[in-house]
């Protein structure tokens, strides 16, 4: 440090030096000699002497202040500030002459030497320490600021034993792997699989047997707090509730409203199941499933009618679900022959549940009866028709006497009777069958039969669903008489559909043409459009006269009629339909195919005649991995809008 002036005590003998400067100073006249004073010799310590003009000065050096003779102070380069001095990040250190710069801790000179004067453009800059690994310990991440840095727990870590963010060396934070340990437990439900309690690890979950959810969150997560994030499964026991009604089928027995529970039905009095047993099973979904069977209106078949005793008949049922007694309704009509005149016409009831139901009848001997046997419900049965003739005291001789009974729809029971027995007969039949619904049918035809049987059957060639008149006369027998019977033969199946097959594979569906089928097999009464997942084809029963709607709770496993139409509705050449036009056709929708499933599409025929049903089936097409075309969606938008523009239309007209 520059040193200031002493003070009285000083020496005598260092103040001789001094006077010429002070007679200078005072104006005093220099006394001879005084140049001769050497100014070098008087420069401070810390001074140095130059010689400028001419003339000798004593300078203070770099770092002191003063009159370079009697004072050369140090100069405090610091005194304005390091950020002044030194620049940013840095701190000043004052020296005798002189100062040096020093970075803070966290900063380095980018000279890379520990002190520096920024005279050669060294500054500080900050030091990068996540630059070493390791830095935050196990676990840890590094994050680098300016002059320091701090630490943070990695993904799948937690900090323990301290604050984050933290200092490795003033803090005791470490970092541990999170683990949220045991998945939580859902009530009645169970864990699918293995899993890991690490970080973003995923539990699924299931509910157990007997329980149900619906479509919740069945996921639970392990997050970064270390803890699970409960799913929102909410299992539920199932219970389906009381089974649905079965038409015609009342239940029977127990049933368990639980899973796998099972419901059995029996069909009421005077109907059948002809698929096997009616059930509903109780499935995981917490609903009926009902089984393909239905209850269909019982046809008591009378068949095989045959006369004992002279006035007694008997005949044959088939076997059906008949628990009760039936009501048969026995008509009778007598004639003579000769002349021609009606002499005894009656109603007989009858109230069995014999399956060989017989009755004998007040008749009148040596006439010609016609007996037609139905029962009370004519709906519920086939009836039958026997001619036959009773025997008189004058006709015990020949072989005017014989009954005709139908044999299987259309074979003729021929019971022949005569006291000679052995001797051939010839009978004649004349045939004629006509078609209420073609009224341009007509099927003529005769021919003679001979036998020596008592009884004897005749089976006609007899087209279906028509009603034959037949004529049978005892050739050779007195006055050639004959006993008149009619049949009515059932319908046979229509023909087959005449469609063309396609097999679709993601692609439009094209447009189902539709064919008026011929009746020449039965009327033909409708057309339905059936859509069946393609896994129920090889199980699809054609005869069965199920007819679910789209809406139906089974339709989607069980498929649904998607359009039906009265054979009166189809022109002659032909029609059209779009498969999911969302129309409506009958009593059915024809709804879209659900994107991506698999579908197998059907058209059936259906004919009707005296209460029997036929049906025919043809496969249209197989749809695999289905989606709505642009083809549809633009088909259903132009309907839509020639819909509007028709309101509108009309909306405008009725202005």
């Amino acid at each position: 440090m520059a040193r200031g002036p002493r003070g009285a005590g000083f020496p005598p003998g260092r103040l001789l030096p001094l006077l010429p400067l002070l007679s200078l100073a005072l104006g005093v006249p220099r006394a001879p000699g005084a140049d001769a004073l050497d100014v070098c010799a008087t420069c401070h310590e810390h001074a140095t002497c130059l010689q400028r003009g001419g003339k000798k000065m004593c300078v203070c050096k770099y770092g002191f202040v003063g009159n370079g003779r009697t004072q050369c102070i140090d100069k405090n380069e610091c005194q304005f500030g390091a950020t002044v001095v030194c620049g940013n990040h840095t701190s000043c250190h004052n020296t005798l002459g002189g100062f040096y710069c020093i970075c803070l801790e966290g900063y380095r000179a980018t000279n890379n030497n520990k002190t520096f004067i920024p005279n050669d453009g060294t500054f500080c800059t900050d030091i990068d320490e996540c630059e070493v690994s390791g830095r935050c310990r196990h676990g840890g991440r590094c994050v680098n600021t300016r002059g320091s840095f701090e630490c943070y727990c990695m993904d799948g870590y937690l900090p323990k034993g301290g604050p984050e963010p933290f200092h490795p060396t003033r803090d005791a934070t470490s970092c541990t792997e999170i683990d949220c340990g045991t998945a939580p437990e859902v009530p009645d439900g169970y864990i699918i699989g293995n899993y890991t309690s690490r970080l973003g690890s995923q539990v699924r979950y299931a509910c157990k047997e007997g329980f149900f959810s619906g479509p919740e969150d069945t996921v639970a997560s392990c997050t970064a707090l270390g803890t699970w994030e409960s799913p929102k499964l909410n299992c539920q026991e199932i219970d389906c509730g009381r089974p649905p009604e079965v038409q015609h089928a009342v239940l029977v027995g127990n049933h368990s409203s639980s899973l796998g529970g099972v419901a059995h039905y029996v069909c009421q009095e005077g109907f059948e199941s002809p698929g096997g047993k009616i059930t509903s099973v109780c499935t995981e979904k917490g609903i009926w499933r009902t089984s393909t069977s239905s209850c269909t209106e019982t046809i008591i078949e009378i068949n095989d009618v045959s006369v004992f005793n002279n006035t007694c008949v008997r005949w044959q049922i088939n076997p059906g679900r008949i628990n009760s007694k039936i009501v048969y309704v026995i008509y009778i009509k007598g004639q003579r022959l000769d002349p021609v005149e009606t002499v005894h016409e009656e109603t007989v009831n009858l109230t069995t549940d014999n399956r060989t139901p017989e009755v004998c009848l007040d008749l009148y001997q040596g006439t010609n009866y016609t007996m037609h046997i139905s029962t009370a419900s004519p709906r519920r049965s086939v009836p039958a028709i026997i001619g036959f003739q009773t025997a008189g005291d004058d006709l015990l001789e020949d072989d005017r006497i014989f009954n005709i009974s139908i044999h299987n729809e259309a074979c003729l029971k021929l019971n022949r009777h005569s006291r000679k027995v052995g001797s051939e007969r010839m009978y004649q039949f004349k045939v004629l069958g006509q078609r209420r619904y073609l009224h341009n049918f007509y099927h003529a035809t005769s021919f003679n039969f001979t036998t020596r049987e008592q009884t004897a059957v005749v089976c006609l060639d007899l087209y279906p669903a028509t009603e034959y008149t037949v004529n049978v006369t005892l050739l050779g027998s007195p006055e050639q008489h004959s006993v008149q019977i009619t049949i009515t033969t059932a319908p046979a199946e229509p023909p087959l559909p005449e469609v063309d097959f396609f097999t679709v594979h993601g692609g439009p569906l094209p447009r189902l043409r539709l064919r008026k089928a011929k009746e020449k097999n039965g009327p033909i009464s409708s057309y339905q459009v059936l859509v069946l997942p393609l896994a129920l084809q090889s199980t699809f029963v054609c005869d069965s006269e199920e007819a679910t709607s789209f809406f139906s709770n089974a339709s989607g496993a069980d498929g649904y009629v998607t359009a039906e139409l009265l054979a009166k509705d189809v022109p002659d050449d032909a029609m059209e339909i779009s498969i999911g036009d969302r129309l409506y056709y009958g009593k059915y929708y024809n709804a879209p195919l659900k994107i991506g499933n698999d579908y197998c599409i059907i058209l059936r025929i259906t004919s009707e005649w005296n209460k029997v049903r036929r049906s025919s089936c043809a496969v249209w097409a197989q749809v695999k991995d289905s989606s709505l075309t642009l083809q549809q969606m633009v088909g259903v938008g132009l309907g839509s809008v020639a819909v509007v523009i028709v309101l509108a239309f009309l909306s405008f007209s009725a202005v």
